[in-house]
């Protein structure tokens, strides 16, 4: 019975992600698409369970009248029929409906629901662009994502669980009230009266101090993985009580919008205590002044006094209800925020696979600027280049910082998208093909290769998952690191290949996640090869020897090579040297140094086979 109602909300849905509306209601019924059937089974469930309780009052009133006009020796005779009737409902039928009803909450909903949302948000921020990432905190971003998919959980239910109950329950009650005498529902009409003014003036500041309250927690949050994930330059810098400083301020901002939301709690529940009592003494008080002026019978006490107490029971709760609802408003508010945005960079309508060829590269006229502050105009950081690279042609880039070298190799990528003119790969236009199938054709070396935090193994096969055991050998032999993988171990005594390297890698050295990104790229094996100072991070003797072996790994492929060591890209077949966003010389070594330019002026003030700092330039 369990698995069946487990089973009725799919958590895994395949359907492609789309963009999430950024309106509330609309974002609400986006996440809900999969739930809604079973959110509606649970309004109804809940409304009828509210009649049936507002009935059972009734039913008791009658009973009460009954006991003191009929008399004893035939009163099951003549209330038999109507007490079983009670019995049913209240013994059977109300037990059911409330089985129905938590099967449906906690079962379908509770779980299934929330990890729907997480699941299709992920999937979407997953498609999101380079620059979406680079603009937030990871762990802000994380900290949306899995408070969001609850809250929307939150909001859909109180809505179409508490909301219809409330609804039919009040509805049920003031009719029934109404019923005995039109006088006893005036006393229930000025408590909801005053109780939707409140719920009018407190809530929604409630919500916006929730808002407030959910944006202040992620980037309290966002605060602390930053910290712990900088750990090491952290202490460095000695910087601990710095650290501290910057955190208080977050949590104080934080603590801030408890306050607030807390003086709110206070007011409500003084000024719904003061309302509650009033509800009970006025319905008391007329109830018995109506029996005693002989205008209501005895069994219309019994049903507005207890009524008028549940009222007072249920107040509190339904307060917090609203005040919750509100609170998982603003947190769906500032969850749209950051979930509901476009991506920068989206595949053309009609995007085909990226067919692989020889690795020829072509950049036509390409004019890149980086997005603008609001009146300002950039200046482009591509300006009209023009650049050929010939299938298995190995291309070092050449320039001072900002000269526009990782920004080629970025919008090859299409990590952005260009202004103005071509990018083409063996003849494609790469705005033309699918983002996934263009960056499977590329193989790239970063300076600060992070790793996952999971098995060397499943680092190395990130390359290629189908790839076997003897192919992730002869990756680690390519990258130097078959040395020193079998003596890897972590905590829970995993070795060699099934050792977790931690969070980017950090169990590793420099040199040795470096290696691992190496033989990660030689196991994809793809027909172009970007090294972004792929070495850099390796000492001269692992260096020297490893260069053979990336001389290897470069047999055969489009080759984009960039080094601030200018010693290491010497012997590429032609350098491209960039000066602000263009080309101003190629050539091989030999004919730039020749040429006296400015790659001969890099070449000469190199130190250490570094590039020095001109402050004249």
């Amino acid at each position: 019975m369990f698995a069946w109602f487990e089973r009725r909300i799919d958590p895994y849905p395949t359907d492609t992600p789309d963009m999430p509306p950024r309106s509330l209601g609309k974002f609400l019924l986006h996440y809900s698409h999969g739930a809604l059937p079973w959110l509606i089974s649970l309004a109804l469930l809940s409304s009828v369970i509210a009649l049936i309780e507002v009935m059972l009052f009734s039913w008791l009133g009658e009973v009460v009248n009954r006991l003191s006009d009929t008399p004893r020796d035939v009163f099951w005779q003549q209330e038999g029929a109507r007490l079983a009737m009670m019995a049913v409902v209240l013994l059977i039928m109300l037990p059911v409906l409330n089985l129905l009803g938590s099967l449906i909450l906690h079962q379908s909903l509770m779980g299934n629901f929330p990890q729907r949302i997480r699941w299709q948000a992920h999937r979407y921020l997953l498609r999101q662009s380079i620059g979406y990432f680079q603009d937030e905190f990871s762990g802000r971003i994380a900290q949306r994502l899995m408070q969001t998919a609850l809250a929307v959980r939150e909001v859909a239910m109180k809505i179409m669980d508490v909301g219809s109950y409330v609804l039919i329950y009040f509805l049920g009650a003031l009719v029934l009230a109404a019923s005995q005498d039109w006088r006893l529902a005036l006393p229930f009409l000025a408590w909801a009266t005053g109780y939707g003014v409140m719920l009018w003036y407190i809530v929604p500041r409630l919500g916006h101090v929730a808002k407030a309250q959910a944006d202040a927690r992620s980037a309290m949050t966002g605060r602390v993985v930053d910290s712990y994930t900088n750990i090491a330059t952290v202490k460095l810098f000695s910087h601990s009580a710095r650290e501290e400083a910057w955190m208080h301020d977050g949590m104080d901002s934080f603590l801030r919008t408890v306050h607030r939301q807390m003086r709110l709690s206070s007011a409500q529940d003084i000024t719904l205590n003061t309302m509650n009592v009033l509800l009970v003494a006025l319905v008391t008080g007329l109830g018995l002044w109506l029996w005693t002026e002989d205008q209501i019978a005895v069994g219309a006490v019994a049903i507005a006094v207890p009524l008028a107490l549940r009222l007072n029971n249920m107040s509190h709760w339904i307060m917090w209800e609203f005040a919750a609802l509100f609170e998982n408003i603003g947190t769906v508010r500032d969850g749209i925020s950051s979930l509901a945005l476009p991506r920068q960079v989206v595949d053309a309508p009609n995007a085909r696979p990226l067919v692989r060829g020889p690795g020829e590269v072509r950049f036509d006229h390409v004019t890149f600027r980086y997005a603008s502050v609001a009146g300002e105009q950039p200046l482009p950081i591509l300006d009209d280049l023009t650049l050929h690279i010939a299938p298995s042609e190995r291309v070092g880039l050449v320039g001072r910082s900002g000269a526009g070298k990782s920004t080629l190799v970025n919008l090859l990528l299409r990590f952005h998208d260009i202004d103005d003119g071509k990018i083409t790969i063996d003849g494609q236009d790469i705005s033309q093909v699918t983002q996934d199938s263009l960056r499977a054709g590329i193989g790239v070396v970063t300076q600060d290769s992070s790793l996952l935090h999971r098995s060397v193994r499943e680092n190395i096969a990130y390359g290629r998952p189908e790839a076997s055991e003897a192919e992730i050998a002869d990756a680690l032999r390519i990258a130097e690191a078959h040395g020193f993988v079998p003596g890897l171990s972590d905590s829970y005594g995993r070795r060699g290949l099934d050792a977790h390297v931690g969070e980017r890698g950090v169990k590793l050295s420099g040199g040795q996640r470096q290696r691992i990104a190496i033989a990660r790229v030689a196991l994809k094996d793809a027909p172009i090869l970007i090294l972004d100072e792929a070495t850099s991070a390796l000492d001269s003797e692992v260096e020297a020897a490893i260069q053979s072996r990336l001389d290897a790994l470069m047999e055969g492929k489009t080759v984009i090579a960039i080094a601030h060591r200018l010693s290491t890209i010497a012997a590429m077949d032609r350098l491209i040297v960039m000066d602000e966003g263009r080309i101003v010389e190629q050539g091989s070594h030999t004919e730039l140094l020749a040429q006296n330019g400015l790659y001969a002026r890099l070449w000469s003030r190199q130190s250490g086979g570094f590039l020095a700092a001109d402050a004249a330039e």
